[in-house]
C-alpha cells in the first residue's frame, strides 16, 4: 500500500511546511520520468493481481472468529532469505505489507504474459500456492481469508488478543491502534489525515431495516472523555439510522482485488485507462461482498464510500460545510489568521479555488467535492491513438484543478503533455502529501520519482493511471535497458476481494482478458463521467448486479460491427473443443468460428447452454434458464435510484439519454449481451480467446492441456455470465442470507459472535471447498460440480 520509505514520518503540524516542496519537486519529476519514457513502445502486455488476506483466529472449540493482530511476524518470516522466502520465490509468489497488522497482500513475484492463454489459467495455481504458504506460516487456528470487510471489526473483543480502543493515532471509539500496522508510515498516515482534517473522518452506512432494528447505532460510548475528539458523534458526526464509524481502519482495514496492466506505449495506456473508467462501477457491482460492518447488516452490498469516508482528509471548508460547533473551519491547514470565516462569503473559480482564500505557503485553498479515494475526475482522452473516440464533454465534472502545476506541465515542457495529461495530474495534485519521511525531503529529480509518488499513491481512484519509475542511464551511451523494467501501466482498482481462489482466479483473468480485448478490437465506451457517479452510487445497492440500471455506452454504439461476433458465445467452447460440435444439426453448416451466413438459423434463438455442447444460439444468450429460481426472489422489478450511498440525492432518470448515445442496461444486458446487436462484454473476451490466443493448428484441441485450460476459462467466465444474469448469488448476497437466515439472528440487523463465528467458519470451509452444500449453495449447481469433480 503506497510508498514505504524508511525514516522518520513527520507529523502533519511540522511536514506541512514542506507540502508546497514535495508538489514542486514532485512535478519535476513526472517531467522527468516523461522525458525519458514518453517515446517508449512496443512493450508486452503483461499483467498481475493484488489479493489482500485477513489472518482469522478461528477458536471452533470455544465458538469464537476474531482478527488476529500477534501474526504479523509471518511477513517478515516471507520476507526473510534465512526463513520462507527462499520457498516464496520458488511459488513465483511475494508477500507486502497492507494498512492492517491483521493483512497480508500477495502478489506474483514475476508478472503473467497476457499473450499466452496458459498464464491466464496460472493465476489461480499462483494463488493457491500464496494461500498454501501463508498458512503454511501460521498456527492451525489462524486462517488467511480473503473477506472484503470482516462482519464485527469496531465490536468490543473483535481482536485476537484484546486490545483496547484508546490509541493516539486514530483516537477511534471503536478501533485500537494495535490493529494498524507497525510500519510508522501507518500509524503517522492514519493521524495526520485526522490532524489535517481537523476532526476524526466521519463514515454513516445506513442500517439494514428488519422488523426489531431500532434505527440508531447503541454501540457509540457516551461516557468517554480520553480525546476531544470522543464527542464528535454528539455534535453532529453521527447519523440517526446509520452505524456511525470514525477510523481510517474501517476502510483501509477491508480488502479488494486489484489488476495491473502493462501496454505497449503511453498512448495504449490512455485509450485503456479511459475505457476501463465506466466498466468500474459495473465491476464493483458484480463482486459486492460486504454487506456487514461494525456488527451491523447495512442497507449497502459493498466497501467502496466507506474507503472513499476512511481516508477523507478534507476540511469542513474544502468540502463546504459548517464546521461541529467549537471545531476551526480551516481544520489543521496553515492560514492567514484575519481571514474571514464565513463559508459563504467565498465564491469559487473555474478550477476550484475559494475566493482570496491561500494557505501560508500561497496554495489556494479550494472547493473539493471528492475524497481523494473515489472515482476518476477526469478522462485522459485517446486523441493520440488510432480510435480518437474522445470529447470533451465527457469530462463534465469540472473537477478543481492544481492551476500552477496545470500551466507548468503546459508551458515548460515542449508539447510532452497535452491539456488532458496535464489536466489529470493538476487535479491528482490538489492535495496534500500527507506522510512525509525526514531523510526524504531533498532527493535526486533525476533518479528519484518518490516525491511525485507521495502524491500519487495517495489519491486512490477506480482506476490509477501509473507511469514508469525514473531509471538511471548508462554512462556510456546514455541509453535505458528497459528489459524487465515496467512501463506505463493501467491499475483497476474497484472489485472487492472474493472468498475462493477460483472466484479471484475468474474476475482477474476476466479483466485481464477485457483488456487485451478492448485494445485488439477497440470499442467506443465513453459516456460522460457525471453518469459514471451516478453508477458508482447505485453499485452500493443492495443486489444493485441484478436489481439496478447503470448507464453505459448504447450497446449498438460501441463502434462494433455485432456480425463480427456471432458464435462468439458460450456455445464456441463446445464447438471448439469437441469435434462434431461444430456442425449445425442436420444443415450440415461448419461454424467454427462464427456462423455460416448461408445456414438457416431459423429456431435456434435460446437453445444454447453454457453447461454442455449446445449449438448456436442468435441473440448471444448463454443459458435460456439463466435468470432462474434466484431471479425471482431477488430481482423483481428494477428499482428507480432515489438516494444514493454518498448522501446526495439522485436524479430522475430516464433510460435513455436525450442524445441517444447512453442508456441505462441491466449488468445482465452489459455482461451477456442481448438479441440482435447487443454484444455484451463476454461476447468480446472470447473471441479475443477464440481468435488471439488459441494457436491456429490448435482445432478441436487436440491438445490435452490446451483443453483443460479452455474449459477452465470457459467456467470463470460463466462465473461472471451467472452472477450477472442472477442464477447465482454474488458473496454480499450469500453472507446477507448466511445471517438472515440463521436461527440465532434477532432480526435486529446484528451480527452477534456466536452468527459471526459460524458465518467465519462456513466460509473458511467453503475457502476450501471442504462443504458440498455450501459450494452449491454458493456457486450453483453448473459451476459447483465442475469445482467439486477435480476441476475437469
Amino acid at each position: 500500500m503506497g510508498l514505504l520509505s524508511l525514516g522518520t514520518p513527520l507529523d502533519w503540524h511540522e511536514s506541512k511546511k514542506y507540502n508546497e516542496h514535495v508538489r514542486n519537486n514532485g512535478i519535476t519529476q513526472l517531467i522527468n520520468i516523461f522525458k525519458q519514457h514518453s517515446n517508449r513502445d512496443n512493450d508486452e502486455f503483461l499483467w498481475g493481481d493484488e489479493v489482500e488476506y485477513m489472518l482469522v483466529d478461528l477458536d471452533r472449540q470455544h465458538h469464537s472468529a476474531k482478527l488476529a493482530i500477534d501474526k504479523d511476524y509471518v511477513l517478515n518470516d516471507l520476507n526473510d532469505e534465512t526463513k520462507s522466502l527462499l520457498k516464496a520465490r520458488k511459488y513465483n509468489v511475494s508477500f507486502h505489507p497492507e494498512y492492517g497488522r491483521y493483512m497480508l497482500e500477495g502478489t506474483p513475484l514475476r508478472p503473467y504474459n497476457g499473450e499466452k492463454l496458459e498464464d491466464y489459467i496460472y493465476v489461480e495455481e499462483n494463488m493457491i500456492k500464496r494461500r498454501k504458504l501463508s498458512s503454511e506460516e501460521l498456527p492451525s487456528n489462524v486462517k488467511p481469508l480473503t473477506l472484503t470487510s470482516f462482519p464485527r471489526m469496531g465490536c468490543p473483543n473483535f481482536t485476537s488478543p484484546q486490545a483496547n480502543p484508546i490509541g493516539p493515532a486514530s483516537q477511534s471509539l471503536f478501533l485500537p491502534d494495535e490493529i494498524i500496522n507497525r510500519h510508522a508510515r501507518f500509524p503517522t498516515l492514519t493521524a495526520n489525515i485526522r490532524k489535517r482534517k481537523g476532526h476524526k473522518v466521519a463514515i454513516n452506512l445506513p442500517i439494514y431495516p428488519d422488523k426489531n432494528t431500532k434505527l440508531l447505532d447503541d454501540s457509540i460510548p457516551h461516557n468517554r472523555h480520553l480525546f476531544k475528539s470522543d464527542k464528535e458523534p454528539f455534535l453532529g458526526a453521527s447519523k440517526p439510522g446509520y452505524v456511525y464509524m470514525d477510523s481510517m481502519g474501517f476502510g483501509m482495514g477491508s480488502s479488494c482485488l486489484q489488476i495491473t496492466m502493462q501496454a505497449k506505449n503511453i498512448r495504449e495506456a490512455r485509450y485503456l485507462y479511459d475505457s476501463l473508467i465506466p466498466i468500474a462501477p459495473i465491476m464493483l457491482s458484480l463482486s459486492a461482498a460486504a454487506p456487514i460492518f461494525k456488527g451491523y447488516l447495512v442497507d449497502q452490498d459493498v466497501r467502496w464510500n466507506v474507503i472513499c469516508g476512511a481516508v477523507d482528509d478534507r476540511t469542513f471548508i474544502e468540502k463546504g460545510e459548517d464546521p461541529y460547533r467549537g471545531y476551526h473551519l480551516f481544520g489543521g491547514l496553515d492560514i492567514d489568521g484575519n481571514k474571514d470565516l464565513n463559508i459563504n462569503k467565498h465564491g469559487v473559480n473555474e478550477y476550484g479555488d475559494l475566493n482570496d482564500l491561500y494557505t501560508k505557503d500561497g496554495k489556494p485553498i479550494q472547493h473539493i467535492p471528492k475524497s481523494r479515494y473515489g472515482s476518476v475526475d477526469n478522462y485522459l482522452g485517446d486523441g493520440e491513438y488510432d480510435t480518437k473516440y474522445f470529447k470533451e464533454e465527457y469530462s463534465d465534472l469540472n473537477a478543481p484543478i492544481n492551476k500552477k502545476v496545470y500551466d507548468r506541465l503546459l508551458n515548460e515542457n515542449s508539447g510532452l503533455f497535452d491539456k488532458y495529461l496535464a489536466t489529470h495530474f493538476a487535479h491528482l495534485f490538489i492535495r496534500d502529501p500527507l506522510v512525509i519521511f525526514g531523510e526524504r525531503i531533498h532527493q535526486d529529480n533525476k533518479l528519484s520519482n518518490d516525491h511525485f509518488e507521495n502524491i500519487q499513491s495517495t489519491n486512490w481512484q477506480t482506476i490509477r493511471f501509473k507511469p514508469p519509475a525514473l531509471y538511471e542511464q548508462t554512462a556510456a551511451n546514455s541509453e535505458i535497458d528497459f528489459t524487465d523494467k515496467p512501463g506505463w501501466r493501467v491499475e483497476f482498482r474497484p472489485m472487492e476481494i472474493q472468498i475462493t481462489d477460483f472466484e479471484n482466479a475468474a474476475y482477474s483473468t476476466f479483466m485481464s482478458l477485457l483488456s487485451k480485448a478492448i485494445l485488439r478490437f477497440k470499442p467506443n465506451f465513453y459516456v460522460p463521467l457525471s453518469k459514471v457517479d451516478l453508477d458508482m452510487d447505485l453499485a452500493h445497492h443492495l443486489d444493485s448486479a441484478i436489481k439496478e440500471k447503470f448507464w453505459f455506452k448504447s450497446l449498438d454504439s460501441w463502434e462494433l460491427d455485432y456480425h463480427d461476433f456471432i458464435g462468439y458465445d458460450f456455445s464456441w467452447f463446445d464447438r471448439f473443443l469437441s469435434e462434431g460440435n461444430d456442425t449445425l444439426s442436420s444443415k450440415g453448416a461448419v461454424y467454427l468460428n462464427g456462423y455460416n451466413s448461408s445456414s438457416s438459423l431459423a429456431g435456434l434463438n435460446g437453445e444454447a447452454n453454457i453447461g454442455g455442447s449446445q449449438p448456436y444460439s442468435m441473440n448471444g444468450g448463454t443459458n435460456g434458464g439463466m435468470n432462474g429460481s434466484m431471479n425471482g426472489s431477488m430481482n423483481g422489478s428494477i428499482a428507480k435510484p432515489t438516494k444514493g450511498c454518498t448522501g446526495k440525492i439522485l436524479e430522475e432518470i430516464n433510460d435513455v439519454d436525450d442524445n441517444g448515445l447512453d442508456q441505462r442496461y441491466t449488468l445482465n444486458e452489459l455482461i451477456n449481451g442481448g438479441d440482435g446487436k447487443f454484444l455484451g462484454l463476454i461476447r468480446i473476451v472470447i473471441k479475443f480467446i477464440a481468435t488471439e490466443l488459441i494457436p491456429p493448428d490448435c482445432q478441436h484441441c487436440q491438445d490435452v492441456k490446451c483443453a483443460s485450460n479452455l474449459v477452465r476459462l470457459k467456467y470463470y467466465l460463466m462465473l461472471i455470465s451467472q452472477r450477472a444474469s442472477g442464477e447465482i448469488p454474488t458473496a454480499a448476497h450469500w453472507i446477507r442470507n448466511r445471517v438472515l437466515n440463521n436461527p440465532l439472528y434477532q432480526h435486529d440487523s446484528k451480527v452477534s459472535d456466536e452468527i459471526n463465528f459460524q458465518l467465519i467458519n462456513d466460509i473458511d470451509r467453503l475457502t476450501n471447498l471442504q462443504d458440498r452444500d455450501l459450494v452449491m449453495d454458493f456457486f450453483g449447481e453448473t459451476i459447483g460440480e465442475y469445482i467439486l469433480g477435480g476441476n475437469k
